[in-house]
């Protein structure tokens, strides 16, 4: 029997946003992965299930101000990477961080990469009050995430393939206990 974890997401005034359980694969060099097969569901807040088409690994590393999904083919967005406060352990069953609105994806089909949701932040900066510290993590954060992301560096190369293996429908992997 696997681990499930329980990931939440919230917004910086407390607010539960995107949600979901997910099953642990395990621990490298880049932090702890976790993954769900296709037709799994997240939630966003207290909302309805929302169906995820294919199967996807997420990454919450050591120390960082993100976290990276990273979508089975044929899902048009390669790679998805939230930038969040430093994902914080409650326990080994639960990990919650603040999601701060930027995000940076690599496109399948041709490695675009960008930063999108920046007029988010800025809303959210005014809305909710992000001390300039926290305004200075979050752009830090995207800058590296733009050319580590955009360069293919690890664990945005290859790092991902074998965790993503474990929790796709030809992947074989074990199931982590």
């Amino acid at each position: 029997m696997c681990r499930l974890v329980q990931v939440n997401y919230r917004k910086y005034d407390g607010s539960l946003h995107w949600n979901l359980r997910m099953r642990r694969l395990g621990e490298d060099e880049h932090g702890v992965w976790l993954g769900l097969p296709a037709d799994s569901v997240m939630r966003k807040g207290h909302g309805p299930d929302v169906r995820l088409d294919v199967a996807h690994v997420l990454l919450f590393p050591r120390a960082a101000w993100w976290t990276a999904v990273f979508n089975a083919a044929p899902r048009e967005t390669e790679i998805y990477c939230d930038i969040t406060t430093p994902p914080q352990w409650v326990s080994p069953d639960e990990v919650t961080m603040v999601d701060l609105d930027l995000d940076v994806i690599r496109k399948r089909t041709d490695g675009t990469t960008l930063m999108i949701d920046q007029d988010e932040f800025a809303e959210h900066q005014v809305r909710y009050g992000y001390p300039a510290e926290v305004v200075a993590e979050a752009e830090a954060s995207g800058r590296w995430l733009l050319d580590a992301v955009g360069s293919g560096a690890e664990p945005f190369g290859t790092a991902h393939a074998s965790w993503l293996a474990m929790v796709s429908q030809d992947g074989a992997g074990p199931d982590a206990g």
